[in-house]
């Protein structure tokens, strides 16, 4: 199985979901957004299948931070665009795996998809 785990190194949630993929030994690749950025054909991939809501984080302060004009965009065409420029406004992690997509770390959740 093929996981590609995206988000950020520094943050809380992201390092507790890597520590979980460790522990039940599950391979996979990490995408550092600082590092590596965002593919805005990809978030729009994300948006389509999870819906916009659950690919934006509104609670953190990088949201809050946003111009009016990017956080109007992010409820339109442009949210991929808006993301793409603003990586710490993307929930996360997020993983992709064979068949699906996982957004945020819910354990029971990603113990049923990845075993």
């Amino acid at each position: 199985m093929t996981i590609t785990l995206y988000g950020i190194p520094n943050c809380d949630t992201v390092k507790k979901a890597r520590s979980w993929l460790v522990a039940k030994e599950i391979a996979y690749t990490f995408h550092d957004y600082k590092k590596q950025g965002a593919d805005p054909a990809r978030l729009a991939g994300w948006i389509a299948a999870a819906g916009l809501d659950q690919v934006v984080n509104r609670a953190g302060t990088t949201f809050r931070k946003l111009s009016a004009e990017d956080q109007a965009a992010l409820g339109g065409d442009d949210a991929a665009a808006v993301l793409a420029a603003n990586t710490s406004v993307i929930k996360r992690p997020i993983v992709e795996y064979p068949g699906g997509l996982l957004v945020g770390f819910k354990e029971a959740e990603w113990a049923a998809k990845l075993g």
